[in-house]
């Protein structure tokens, strides 16, 4: 899991190029267009961070109780797992940042 939230390369999540990620399911979607709904990227990715604080606690409990002996896997797969969850809370914040500028527009 190199790109967690999927914004970082071209592989999955927003493409920088504009057009829709590779993979992107949604094809039942109005308009006949195949993009994934922000939606579904969001609980994609949700999930993905999700992943990697589960593998993040799995291994400091297996360091812990002696079944693994790698501190460095440890470390990578806990600083994996911070580094997701500050990238989903990063989307959060500027979502909930556009909410509000939307929530005080005049109508």
């Amino acid at each position: 899991m190199s790109d967690p939230l999927g914004m970082l390369g071209g592989s999955r999540g927003i493409n920088p190029a504009g057009g829709p990620p590779p993979g992107a399911g949604g094809a039942n979607r109005p308009g006949g267009s195949s993009e994934a709904s922000f939606k579904d990227l969001l609980m994609a990715n949700i999930k993905q961070v999700n992943q990697a604080h589960q593998e993040a606690t799995t291994a400091t409990e297996d360091l812990v109780s002696g079944k693994r002996n790698d501190l460095e896997g440890v470390l990578l797969a806990t600083q994996k797992a911070d580094t997701a969850f500050r990238m989903l809370l990063a989307v959060r914040n500027k979502v909930v940042q556009a909410y509000e500028e939307v929530k005080q527009m005049r109508v």
